[in-house]
Parts: C-alpha cells; structure tokens; sequence
C-alpha cells in the first residue's frame, strides 16, 4: 500500500480511501485495546478498492462497527440500519437510477458505507480536539446522539435518487423518516427527545448537496464525508458502463483520499491524484462542501499529484478560505476563488431582483 503524505501529522490517518493499480487490496478497521489507549485515540480506516464489492462492504461494516463500539445506541441504530430490508432496497433503487439510467457516479451501498466510514473519522476528529456538535451544544444529547444522527444521516443521505435526481435531497428527507423512526423508536423511548434528536439527521440529509447548505454541524460532517467519495473506485463503474464525462474521468484521476489529524485545525483531507484533472473533483465536489458548511473552520484540505502522473501542470493545491492556492510546476504560485456554482447563481438571482443579500 502506498503510504499517504503525512503534511506534518504526528498520528496514524483516522481513514483513508487508497486504491492502488485498480484492485482491491482491503478495508482495515483497527482499535487498541481499550486499557491501551482512550476510545477516541484510535482508529485507522484503510479502503483500497474498485471490487470486490462484497468484500468492501464487509470490511467497511467492520470498521464502522468498532469506531460505535464506546457508543451503544449509536452502535445498536447503525446495527439496525444495515440489514433493514427498505433501507437496503432504496439503496439499491438508488443506485439503478444514478448509474443505469443517468451515468452518474456510485450512489449506493457502497457510496453509503464508504461515506458513514469517512463520517465517523471525522466525528472523531472533532471531538479529540474538544469541538461540541450541535446536538452536545444544544443540550439534546450526548456524543452517543452525535454518533446515531450522524451515522443515519450519512448513510441515508442519497436514497432519495430513487425517486429522481432532481430534488433527492427533499426526496430523501420522506423516505427516511420511515426508516428512522423504526430505528429510533426502542432506543428513544421519549418521543420528544427522538424528535429533536431526528431533526439533525433529516436537516443532514437535506443539505447534504448544499441545496441549501446545512447550519448544524452534523449535517456539515455528513456533506463533507459524501464529499470525500471521490477516487477512482466510485468514477470506474460509471465510466465501464459507458459514461465518459468529467465527472467520470477526473473521478478515475483520484487515487487516494486521507483524513488525519491537522496540525492547524482539527481535520486535514489530503488528496492525492494521479493526474491534474482530479482537480475537479477537489474544486467541484469536495471544496464547496468544506467551505459552505459550518466544517470550514475545522477542515484543512490539500491537494496533490503524484510524481509518476501524468505530465504535470500543478504540483500541490491547498484551500485557503474561499481561495484555492496552487503551487505550477514551474514554481509559480497562483491564487483562484473556488467555483461554486451554486453561490453563483444565487449572486445572479439576486441581482436580477435588484437587491442585497440578506443578513440576519
């Protein structure tokens, strides 16, 4: 396996998305024994893929599983979810209508374990360096809700493709809220409590695309671990099936996907291509997720080719508020505002209205 480029970090990487030579090497899920080290010093996740795609779903399960093993009604929701007969099927149904009938990217089984593995790492992450989420922060639960409304939230963020890609956010907040009180009704006997604790995993679900971007930082994890999903494991099936854009491509240029301690925030993702399209994986996927939601001042996000690439036009990327800094080849540096499409063409509605941008 190749090793990612630590940039500084003193800890093993909370999980990493690696795929080497397009095979499957393995999905790693380890914990020290629990005298060794306390529950949140532990975990590295490694996901090396583009199949088996039985395997990856099993070791993904086997990694999530231990990093729930301090946190029981996180744990026993999670346990529920995985073999809960709708859920599975919307994720199946999902997937058809993403892959088969529009050429997209991975939307699935897959994609939700992949992204409620990233999602942990990051929860993880944030509450090591002592950051409260919202549901600590408001007083309605514990880290044991957090870990439960993230992980839900995470892994039912997309069923709602089922229906239609336009609008799967709000798609998605319907068709979950079945499957969620199913779940939630014997770890919460008290329904007031289950209701606040429900309404961060349904807001999760529905700003998960920034459409509109989410206020708590729950939903900011769950936007930001979909928008880690981006190497070419997820980008190849799309592209043997006959999809050969962009997305696909630039997806099949992204070898690995790391998220670490960082040595001036919380949490550093760490991209490494192996040719400089990946970049717009990075700008268009990932980026305004770090920046749109309220993860931004927490996530560090570096962005790197390989040295073995293709002819090389960048050599490093790093984000700097709403700035990409990028390091030419040739040594130049240069400073661009990240493309967010969305923002724009909220500027440009407003505009056309003729006024301001409201601030409350």
């Amino acid at each position: 396996m190749q090793e990612a480029e630590q940039s500084g970090a003193t800890e093993e990487p909370k999980f990493t998305l690696n795929v080497s030579d397009g095979d499957v090497r393995e999905v790693e899920g380890r914990r020290p024994e629990a005298e060794a080290q306390p529950p949140l010093l532990e975990a590295r996740r490694t996901a090396e893929f583009t199949t088996p795609r039985a395997k990856l779903l099993e070791e993904a399960h086997h990694a999530i599983h231990a990093d729930l093993a301090s946190y029981p009604r996180a744990l026993a929701a999670y346990e529920a979810l995985r073999s809960d007969p709708e859920a599975l099927a919307s994720w199946d149904m999902a997937n058809y209508v993403t892959m088969r009938k529009l050429g997209y990217n991975d939307h699935g089984r897959v994609h939700a374990f992949i992204t409620g593995a990233a999602s942990m790492a990051l929860t993880e992450l944030l509450l090591e360096a002592g950051v409260k989420p919202d549901i600590m922060e408001s007083g309605v639960g514990d880290a044991d809700d957090v870990f439960l409304a993230v992980i839900l939230g995470t892994m039912l963020h997309d069923i709602g493709n089922q229906i239609h890609r336009a609008q799967h956010e709000q798609f998605g907040v319907m068709l979950a809220l079945p499957i969620l009180d199913r779940i939630m009704g014997p770890l919460y006997p008290d329904p007031f409590k289950r209701t606040k604790v429900r309404s961060f995993i349904l807001g999760a679900i529905d700003c998960h695309d920034l459409n509109p971007p989410p206020l708590t930082l729950e939903g900011g994890i769950t936007a930001v671990a979909d928008g880690t999903d981006i190497t070419k494991g997820r980008g190849r099936k799309a592209f043997a099936l006959g999809s050969v854009d962009i997305h696909s491509i630039s997806a099949l240029a992204v070898d690995q996907v790391v998220i670490e301690k960082g040595r001036d925030k919380p949490v550093l993702i760490s991209v490494t291509m192996n040719n400089s399209g990946g970049i717009f994986q990075v700008e268009e996927v990932l980026a305004p997720k770090v920046i749109r939601t309220p993860m931004s001042r927490y996530v560090e996000l570096r962005a790197t080719t390989r040295e073995q690439g293709d002819e090389q036009i960048l050599r490093r990327v790093r984000l700097e508020g709403d700035h990409f800094v990028m390091d030419l080849d040739d040594g130049e540096r240069v400073r661009v505002e990240v493309d967010d499409p969305q923002k724009q063409a909220a500027e440009a509605v407003l505009d056309n209205l003729g006024v301001g941008v409201e601030r409350r």
